[in-house]
Formats: C-alpha cells, structure tokens, sequence
C-alpha cells in the first residue's frame, strides 16, 4: 500500500520543497497543495520508471550537497575576479572529455546538472554509450587536472550515493 502511494519518496519530497520555494510563502494551503502535487505526479509517472534508481540518502547526500553549494560559492567569486580584472584573450578555455565510471542515467544527469550549476564549466553532451560527458571549462591550466578533479570531487561521491 505504502509503495503504491509514493512510489518513488525523494521525488515526493523533491517536489514539495520546490513548490514551497516556488510559492515562496509557507501557508497551509500551499502545503497541502504542495503534498498533493508531490504524492499525484509520481504516482502518475511511476510506469515510466520501470527501475528506479537506487540512492543511499545520509551522510553521504548531504555532504554531496554541502560540497556542491560551497563549490558554487567559491567559483562564483573566482569568475567574478576573471570578469572583473582579466582580458578574454588570457583566458585558457578547454573542452574537457571527462570518463565516466557512472552507468545510472540519473547519476550522470545529476553529475552533469552539478557541473552545469558550478560557475565556470557547463556540461554539454553525453557521448551516445554513456560512457563520456562532454564539458566545456571557461579557464583551465590543465585540462587532465581538471577532469581528475571532476571524478574526484564529482563522481566519486555521486558512486557512492548511487550505489
């Protein structure tokens, strides 16, 4: 009973914490509203996830977060300064080729959504198999350094929280 009413829970509460942000106002209408939406939609799109991904939440998701949000910040500030005191001409831009040990779809989207969120690099294509994710980093040195980082940072953490 409980599976058939939230099929797939992170998505429920996914949902009504962005409905909340989205209405940008705590009542209790748009709460209920909100706990409807996030109990309707996956029931109603449950057949089109015939395996759902399996995530390991705790320790390991919020320090993912964490790391993400503090990554955000400092690379913000870091394009602000090239912006602000660097001509365009000195800036050392890469398409990086980053392999991916990743096989989950969802993995490798919230791998690549993650580099898109982060100032400085967007992820642009994923190679037909899965098996590469094209990035494009505004100023690189060392582009082999910077996809070691990606796999580190990124995808080592995104392994362990998509078992």
């Amino acid at each position: 009973m409980f599976k058939k009413l939230l099929p797939h829970p992170a998505l429920t509460v996914t949902l009504i914490i962005v409905w909340m942000l989205l209405a940008n106002e705590l009542t209790p209408g748009g709460l209920v509203l909100g706990v409807i939406i996030g109990v309707v939609i996956p029931i109603l799109t449950s057949p089109f996830w015939p395996a759902r991904p399996r995530l390991r939440f705790g320790p390991p998701t919020w320090f993912y977060l964490l790391l993400v949000l503090w990554d955000i910040i400092t690379a913000s500030f870091q394009i602000a300064v090239i912006v602000l005191f660097r001509r365009s001409r000195d800036l050392r831009s890469a398409w990086l080729v980053v392999p991916l040990e990743l096989r989950s779809p969802e993995a490798i989207t919230m791998l690549a959504g993650t580099i898109s969120m982060t100032p400085g690099t967007v992820s642009c294509d994923v190679s037909a198999c899965g098996r590469a994710l094209l990035v494009h980093a505004l100023d690189t040195p060392d582009p082999e350094a910077e996809v070691a980082r990606i796999k580190q940072r990124y995808e080592a953490r995104l392994m362990r929280i998509f078992r």
